[in-house]
């Protein structure tokens, strides 16, 4: 049988210049978002037509062929990964226009006077439950607002925030960045998630040790160690039950709400805890003036990424600061989010329950004649593309043609659920109809550069993926041999800071880094994970680009300038890169060990699923 596309790693009959139109898309990205300082949609758009041309032109893949492959990746864009941040931030919104999220962020805020809990509390579990709910920068614009308003010094409140959204990123919008690896890399995303959890929990019981002595001293640090271990332990704890969990009860898929339930998990035993313990001495800084968040925002300046990041920061003071905080109030004001939690959990029972109608493309049920899940081949392309020769495995049967089948999830997608929770969350908050547009019309201002980036992303990704470019740029990168896992997160770690998003990082970069686990588990059996196998090296490889990718996420151009924008130092994004890069640089460092030690070093090996 011939194939519409045979890809070539080397078409140009020569690697250098093979691998330099391969990372072409990348370098044209990189340009457009760092020096030229584009938005990263209209950069993501630059990158995907880039990588269509070089694939037409100098990989010879067909024309058409090239623009399914797009088509292909930004329809996995738009769902199930769109469509799940989209509802997050649905939801979200209708706890702030109703007033319910000012008694969440007050039932917070009120829990010690302490600056140093304080920190701990707001910048780390607090965020990590905002990370988990919303993601799109939300964390670092609500929890930097907030420890201004408590007396943090809004350079201080800007670096802690940054660094605080780190560990719990990978699990953000509901697991969006794992959903996209998955999507990318056909590695199934629990698995993704099993190994995500081998690795994050240490850094979550790190980094609110990191977070408290960047703002004191190490005397004054260990002063509030017993708070650190309750607060940064607990998340640790849920998030590797979470994260793991269908591995220890077959069929129960949590790892959506990690961050969710992590943070409010360690916001509960940490508040408990601080009934019965409390710090010797208080650590407090003078409240600081700042302009309103209104007067801020109108001296944002003509920037594309300060404009993305100012839609995060609300201009008029949010409503519900005059409820009483009463226990009925509170439960009131953390009740959608107790009703998404439900819904997602239900979502994954049905998830289980589905079954295929028939082998390969078509509709999946979970009952006679209820479809919730459609295979739907992609034209031009499903089953059209074959691998490079020199990429296949013979031990593993005779080569197969590369599939392209788009997952019309529309029930058991997380979004699915997340989007009834918003629905329901309007009817018991009583929300008007004025309310409701408000919700909607804000939603759609706050996600229409996040949504059509990360579509652009996963396109380009896509395109690269079925022209056999990603092959080329894999095999040169597999020259680093044994060194590669540590290189893995570092690759991880600079997509972050070029895209803006975890997710973005793993559509970018996630099939790139399974070829080179490939190469480098093909080419040096003599030393190269001699404890795993090739299943096992392409998942530690690939979880690698999105664990390390989290630490980026502190130096990348949105957050940065969301953190300027919640903290009123709009002017001083270059003086906080500064601040933070060394600490971003450190931080991903250890990720890169993590794995090297998970990739050749016995028992650490075993943490491998």
């Amino acid at each position: 049988m011939l194939w519409a596309y045979q890809q070539n790693i080397d078409p140009l009959n020569n690697r250098l210049l093979s691998t330099l139109f391969a990372a072409l898309p990348v370098v044209v990205l990189f340009w457009l978002l760092v020096p030229r300082r584009w938005l990263a949609s209209k950069a993501g758009a630059a990158g995907a037509i880039t990588a269509i041309l070089v694939a037409w032109i100098v990989f010879g893949m067909p024309l058409e062929m090239a623009v399914m492959s797009f088509v292909h990746g930004a329809g996995f864009g738009l769902l199930p990964v769109g469509w799940t941040i989209f509802n997050a931030m649905l939801l979200y919104n209708c706890t702030v226009v109703t007033g319910q999220f000012s008694v969440v962020r007050r039932s917070v805020a009120g829990l010690s006077g302490d600056a140093r809990i304080q920190a701990i509390l707001i910048g780390f579990a607090f965020g990590a439950f905002l990370e988990g709910a919303a993601g799109g920068g939300t964390p670092v614009a609500i929890c930097g607002a907030i420890m201004v308003g408590l007396g943090f010094p809004p350079f201080l409140a800007a670096v802690l925030c940054l660094i605080a959204n780190t560990s719990p990123v990978a699990y953000g919008g509901l697991g969006t960045p794992l959903i996209t690896l998955s999507g990318v890399t056909d590695i199934p995303t629990e698995r993704l998630s099993t190994m995500a959890g081998h690795q994050l929990p240490l850094l979550s019981c790190l980094v609110p040790l990191y977070m408290v002595k960047v703002m004191c001293s190490w005397k004054q640090t260990f002063a509030v160690l017993p708070a650190l271990i309750v607060a940064g332990g607990s998340f640790a704890l849920f998030q590797y039950s979470f994260a793991t969990m269908h591995d220890h009860v077959p069929g129960l898929v949590l790892y959506p709400m990690t961050d969710i339930g992590g943070g409010i998990f360690s916001l509960v035993l940490t508040a408990i805890f601080l009934r019965f313990w409390k710090p010797r001495e208080e650590f407090r800084f003078e409240p600081v003036e700042v302009p309103a968040a209104k007067e801020a925002k109108t001296i944002v300046p003509a920037d594309a990424h300060a404009a993305e990041a100012a839609a995060l920061v609300s201009d008029a003071p949010p409503p519900g600061d005059d409820i009483r905080l009463t226990r009925w109030t509170v439960t009131m004001g953390w009740m959608p989010y107790i009703i998404m939690s439900v819904l997602l959990m239900l979502t994954g029972l049905v998830r289980q329950m589905e079954t295929p109608v028939r082998p390969g493309p078509g509709p999946v049920r979970i009952v006679e004649g209820l479809h919730t899940n459609y295979q739907v081949p992609i034209p031009l392309l499903h089953n059209e593309v074959m691998r490079d020769p020199r990429l296949h495995d013979p031990t593993t049967g005779p080569a197969k043609p590369e599939s392209a089948l788009f997952n019309f999830a529309w029930m058991t997608a997380p979004g699915t659920a997340v989007f009834f929770a918003a629905l329901l969350s309007m009817v018991m908050l009583r929300m008007d109809r004025a309310q409701i547009y408000e919700v909607f019309r804000r939603t759609m201002f706050q996600m229409k550069i996040p949504i059509p980036t990360i579509a652009c992303m996963l396109g380009l990704s896509y395109v690269t993926r079925y022209a056999g470019m990603d092959a080329t740029l894999g095999i040169a990168f597999a020259e680093t041999g044994l060194f590669y896992p540590f290189f893995a997160a570092v690759l991880g770690w600079l997509g972050v800071f070029l895209t803006g998003t975890d997710a973005g990082s793993n559509a970018l970069f996630g099939s790139l880094q399974k070829i080179t686990a490939t190469a480098v588990f093909n080419s040096h059996q003599d030393g190269a994970f001699q404890h795993l196998s090739l299943d096992q090296a392409q998942v530690l490889i690939c979880t690698a680009n999105s664990t390390g990718g989290v630490m980026g996420k502190m130096i990348d151009a949105q957050s940065i300038c969301v953190a300027t924008a919640a903290t009123n130092q709009i002017g001083k994004e270059a003086d906080i890169f500064k601040a933070v890069v060394w600490h971003s640089i450190v931080l991903a460092a250890i990720i890169g060990l993590i794995t090297m030690a998970q990739a050749y070093i016995y028992p650490f090996t075993r943490l491998v699923p």
